[in-house]
């Protein structure tokens, strides 16, 4: 089944899948084999669990279709758990315990801090598709808890990434704000872009890709990937980036944490 690509029936060829799965290292999951699943407080959603715990992440990330009337009324997040939503396309409108909505379009996104749940209904009659993310919040003594944010990326000014032109970067969290254990970032490669050097770091990543196609290297092996693949990348993972193809940009959103030292967990 792939209901994300609306393929469903027998396929005119034998079953085959670009997904790559090595456990507590990297992922990569494409639409065809994305499964809805039933989370309560979500109704009339299509929504998938991506990255989680069981892939050995520190993280949940979901994509998630809201249809005519999709909602979440019982709220999402809980205890120490903090939350972030990325409107794919559409209109959502986003909503706390207290009544306060934001109307969130193509671009938009929202954190909410840690025990501060999250309402979610889909804005029109069309499909809307949005990114979610959540993690437990790790506070550090001697800061105060993290504020609400709010905005859309399309408000903001990329900067070049690591002095590349061609390769574009938005932040949406505050950064070096030691409020924050993580970041939320929208990275996008033009034509003939490339990360500078292949990575090697403590922090782990959860992306979506939301345009284009390229080549990721995860762990030495080189991988096709594009528009509706997602990819989890362990602590460590060697793991770099080219642009190829013909359809526009490869953009991706993802997580990234940050400003904390390393305990011995």
């Amino acid at each position: 089944m792939g209901y994300k690509n609306g393929k469903v029936g027998y396929r005119n060829s034998l079953l085959t899948s670009r997904a790559v799965v090595k456990h507590g290292k990297y992922a990569i999951l494409e639409q065809d084999g994305l499964v809805p699943n039933v989370i309560p407080g979500f109704e009339d959603v299509s929504i998938s669990i991506l990255g989680s715990p069981r892939l050995g992440a520190g993280f949940v990330d979901y994509i998630a279709e809201f249809h005519e009337n999709g909602k979440n009324e019982r709220g999402w997040g809980g205890e120490n758990i903090q939350t972030f939503v990325y409107v794919v396309g559409g209109k959502l409108i986003v909503s706390d315990d207290k009544g306060e909505e934001y109307e969130l379009t193509e671009g938009g996104y929202a954190y909410f801090a840690p025990g501060d749940l999250m309402y979610f209904k889909n804005g029109q009659k069309e499909m809307t598709e949005v990114f979610l993310y959540k993690r437990p919040y790790e506070a550090l003594e001697g800061y105060g808890q993290p504020e609400r944010v709010v905005g859309n990326k399309n408000d903001l000014t990329p900067i070049n990434h690591e002095d590349m032109e061609n390769v574009l970067l938005w932040d949406f969290l505050p950064v070096d704000d030691f409020r924050y254990d993580f970041n939320v970032h929208i990275l996008e490669f033009k034509e003939g872009g490339s990360h500078g050097f292949v990575e090697t770091h403590y922090q782990e990543h959860g992306a979506y890709i939301l345009s284009g196609e390229g080549m990721y290297n995860l762990d030495n092996e080189w991988y096709p990937v594009q528009k509706g693949d997602y990819l989890y990348m362990a602590p460590y993972t060697p793991q770099v980036a080219y642009h190829v193809g013909h359809k526009g940009s490869l953009a991706y959103v993802y997580s990234k944490d940050a400003n904390r030292d390393p305990g011995f967990d």
